[in-house]
């Protein structure tokens, strides 16, 4: 028996080609809340919608609720997501249609509350997407409402609250704005050519006295843009804008009774987005597009942009702060915990630890500093605290940290310059031996041994000319030059320059911590009394012994940072920890600037001469050839002698033209042999800091003809340079 088939030249088919639209519409999902993709994390336009993917390992469910407004409680939309189909792995993602830029949104979470393994869910929290690339501004919250505490919680569940937080949280702010860079190119200074200038956004502008039209703000940066050309920096550093929380704390200054403030910032709470209150345009993200805008006119004006970044911790503290993100979607990740999970291990002394090694933290943060370097233009990253992100689960130090290899060698950040605080709150100290080559890093040890040597310190010769020649001592057994080490003898943490001449010791009652916070080694003097004085000659001394800093800074090799307002002697009034003053304490008051024209004048004059002449900071190490060290007498300095405070060298530009730096950190004058110069060469008077201005400094091409040829008398605590050229360089 045989089957009966069809022949197959009668089987007739239908065509089965479409349209492609037609095709892609017929089979296409219609649904306005589709699955969407879990990458990338965050917020994606695309395809008509938004798409949102958030990590958390150990949550059971999770929300994402839409706000038409900042200030809203309730939500204009709920979408709950259902792990079947909502979930891949660890990472929860929707897409969701009709989404438009400046779309308001945060999460809800719901999981384990078991503080004892690590766990902190709590479904009565708003959080913010920690990918979240604007915060609102509004409404304004504060660190008590975060917390959100219920009154009948028990003693051991402070940090477990009942109440919904949502009319007091800020919300996150989904952006897809187009912005024209107008073919904006990096600068890419070379570190050989980097001077930074380290600023606080708010502080810079915010004083009345500032003549702009946008105080405190980004764009008033721009505003102040000639002004950094006039000074001649090639670099800003600004302290921390990722969003942080700015309100008023719990503690309050004993001499006003005003509430203190989050001043400095920082206290991250996500590390995407630009700080909003920093914009003048608006908070509801209009400050990503400002910040933009403060880039480009920086880049125009070849000015590098160099971010302040906290990853070492967030703002959400101790086992008893506010759950405002990572502790209500991965705690036991996000975060180095004791051995008692309830409790966090503290190497910042802010309450908390970001886990920097775990897998998922590493990319998180590496995905941030590509955020910031590719759309948003930044040139480098300073690092608070940076020994924390070597340290393992356990808190130890890694030989070879893997966050801080990949930021080394990661390909797209391989150009931006990269900057380690190398210490951290836990006992670390890594200046010299932080990680590979490419890291450079604050310099600790500069800034006290040239405080040191100045302020008349025995047994600082060595030291001192270490410092000034780059650090060899410091750099050379982990392979780094010159490069390596950011020279400051300032910055943000500790005394301004005014007051390193003008305070013995720290005046930081207005902290409201009993005079307790702050640093004790400030290596200061206040040449006869304490503060502002009318007495003429204590404050010869100081404007000398400011001048004298500004050179040793400005000569040395390695890469000088000058704090912002030191150029004008902005002062603090002796606070050496005034991260939360938010007032004229820190603010920078513009009216110095005309008082002390003289300084002012001195530091532009002191950046162009470095940019004069390049050897002062190549990088590289001098060789024997390139300097030679003298005493006053001649012949080589007694550096064992704890008791020398004079010493002199002479470096090698060219055959035929050197530079002669002579320092006295002595109260006495002293005439100073110099060294032999060659046939038709003439020393000329560039530097003198103990000469009234404009003696002080001379512009290049104007240094007088120094008539003697074999002495200086130098007067005390002062430094000199001068100049060897031979006569056809004369002119005459």
């Amino acid at each position: 028996m045989s089957a009966n088939f069809p022949s197959l030249g009668r089987l007739q088919m239908k065509d089965p080609s479409h349209d492609s639209h037609d095709y892609n519409s017929e089979i296409s999902e219609r649904a306005e809340v589709r699955a969407g993709y879990p990458l990338p994390f965050g917020t994606q336009e695309t395809g008509g919608g938004v798409n949102f993917a958030i990590f958390s390992r150990d949550a059971s469910h999770v929300r994402l609720e839409l706000f038409d407004h900042p200030k809203d409680a309730v939500p204009a939309r709920s979408i709950d997501l259902d792990s079947a189909c909502y979930r891949t792995g660890d990472v929860w993602h929707v897409w969701v249609e009709g989404i438009v830029s400046g779309q308001f949104y945060a999460y809800r979470m719901d999981g384990p509350y078991e503080p004892s393994l690590g766990h902190r869910f709590n479904f009565n929290r708003l959080l913010l997407d920690p990918c979240a690339i604007a915060v609102s501004q509004l409404p304004p919250w504060d660190f008590a409402a975060a917390r959100g505490y219920d009154p009948l919680a028990s003693e051991q569940d402070l940090s477990f609250s009942k109440m919904d937080n949502a009319g007091s949280m800020p919300k996150c702010v989904f952006l897809n704005e187009s912005f024209e860079w107008d073919g904006d190119c990096p600068p890419r200074h070379p570190w050989s050519k980097t001077v930074i200038y380290e600023m606080h956004i708010r502080g810079f502008t915010i004083h009345p006295t500032s003549g702009v039209d946008h105080p405190g703000t980004y764009r008033s940066l721009m505003e102040k843009i000639p002004y950094l050309k006039t000074l001649g920096v090639t670099a800003v550093e600004l302290m921390p804008i990722q969003e942080f929380n700015d309100t008023p704390m719990l503690r309050r200054n004993p001499q006003t009774n005003q509430l203190l403030r989050n001043y400095w910032g920082y206290d991250p709470v996500v590390f995407f987005a630009p700080k909003a209150s920093y914009s003048s345009s608006g908070g509801l993200g209009q400050q990503k597009l400002e910040f933009k805008e403060m880039v480009r006119a920086l880049h125009k004006a070849n000015i590098e942009v160099i971010l302040d970044v906290v990853f070492n911790h967030t703002a959400e503290g101790n086992e008893l702060g506010p759950t405002l993100c990572f502790r209500g979607i991965a705690n036991a990740i996000a975060y180095t915990l004791a051995g008692d999970k309830r409790y966090y291990k503290n190497y910042t002394g802010t309450g908390n630890t970001v886990n920097a090694n775990h897998p998922v933290v590493r990319d998180h943060i590496l995905a941030a500093l590509r955020y910031w370097m590719i759309e948003m233009h930044v040139d480098g990253f300073r690092f608070d605290l940076a020994s924390v992100l070597g340290r393992d689960s356990t808190g130890k130090l890694l030989a070879n940290a893997p966050l801080l290899e990949r930021i080394a060698q990661d390909p797209i950040l391989r150009d931006v310059k990269i900057i380690a605080e190398a210490w951290d709150a836990g006992g670390a100290y890594e200046v010299g031996s932080f990680s590979e080559r490419r890291w450079a890093e604050w310099n600790g040890r500069y800034r006290d041994d040239v405080r040191r040597f100045w302020r008349g310190d025995q047994g600082m010769l060595g030291l001192f000319a270490s410092r000034i020649c780059g650090s060899a001592d410091i750099y050379t057994k982990s392979g780094k030059g010159p490069e390596g080490s950011i020279n400051f003898v300032t910055c943000h943490d500790g005394f301004t320059l005014n007051d390193l001449v003008s305070y013995r010791h720290k005046h930081n009652e207005a902290n409201g911590e009993n005079n307790q916070d702050g640093t004790d080694a400030n290596f200061s003097d206040h040449y006869g009394s304490e503060g502002e004085t009318t007495d003429a000659a204590i404050a010869s001394i100081r404007k000398r012994q400011i001048k004298n800093f500004l050179l040793t800074l400005l000569i040395s090799r390695g890469v000088p940072m000058l704090l912002g307002g030191d150029e004008f002697r902005r002062t603090q009034g002796g606070n050496n920890n005034a991260y939360c003053q938010d007032n004229a304490t820190s603010w920078y008051d513009w009216s110095c600037l005309e008082q002390h024209q003289e300084i002012f004048r001195f530091t532009c004059g002191m950046i162009a001469f470095r940019s004069a002449h390049p050897i002062l900071s190549q990088e590289q190490f001098y060789t024997d050839a390139e300097i030679q060290w003298f005493g006053p007498q001649g012949g080589l300095p007694n550096w064992t002698d704890p008791q020398a405070k004079q010493f002199a060298c002479l470096i090698h530009e060219d055959e035929q033209h050197a530079l002669c730096l002579l320092f006295n950190a002595t109260v006495d004058a002293i005439d100073f042999r110099l060294p032999s110069l060659l046939p038709k060469a003439q020393w000329h008077l560039a530097i003198d800091t103990a000469g009234e201005a404009p003696q002080d400094l001379f512009a290049a091409g104007e240094e007088p003809r120094w008539e003697n040829p074999h002495t200086y008398h130098m007067r005390p605590r002062s430094s000199v340079i001068l100049l060897a050229r031979c006569t056809q360089d004369q002119g005459s």
